[in-house]
């Protein structure tokens, strides 16, 4: 009895480790579905085989650098820009990368379509930047910042650059503009 049951739970638990597939659509502090903090430009042809790879091309002469990959499914629906680390390396690894599609979320469930109130009642806000247009929210429990145009925001902070804008001023329903993930 002991013969067989020993080799029956042995084949048991490698069938259950083995069956566990990663969520290629969950973003956490260390990745973002198959990439995670370490991957190399070089692996993103394997990890995105059954998607398409691109460069971004910029039409400002002093900004492109030809770095940013855009990745696209196989309808040709934008899921990710990635920018590396060093430009024209293919052992460099992923430093940013800005979340496009919705069906990327934190395991809080924020994705794209979320609003600053997702943001807040989900997550601890590290700081918040005021720049030209926009309000960044860093949020360091997952790598991440948000931009928020400065139109979701009451008038009197729209165009003062020097405010020190606090959470408590943005507006609950305020859209996201941008969702990055910085590694």
């Amino acid at each position: 009895m002991n013969k067989i049951l020993i080799p029956l739970i042995l084949t048991l638990l490698v069938f259950v480790g083995c069956s566990k597939q990663e969520d290629p659509f969950l973003i956490s502090k260390k990745s973002i579905g198959l990439l995670n903090d370490s991957t190399q430009v070089k692996d993103l042809k394997t990890i995105y085989k059954n998607d398409s790879l691109g460069f971004v091309k910029n039409n400002n002469q002093f900004i492109d650098d030809g770095r940013d990959i855009e990745v696209f499914d196989t309808s040709g629906k934008p899921l990710l820009v990635l920018t590396p680390s060093k430009v024209s390396d293919s052992t460099a690894t992923i430093a940013t990368i800005k979340i496009i599609d919705s069906r990327y979320k934190t395991a809080k469930g924020l994705s794209t379509n979320s609003t600053f109130g997702d943001i807040k009642n989900n997550y601890k806000i590290s700081s918040i930047q005021n720049t030209f247009k926009n309000v960044v929210v860093f949020v360091n429990e997952i790598d991440a910042f948000f931009t928020i145009d400065k139109k979701e925001l009451p008038a009197e902070l729209q165009f003062n650059l020097n405010a020190e804008i606090e959470a408590i001023q943005i507006p609950e329903k305020a859209k996201i503009k941008y969702f990055m993930i910085g590694w």
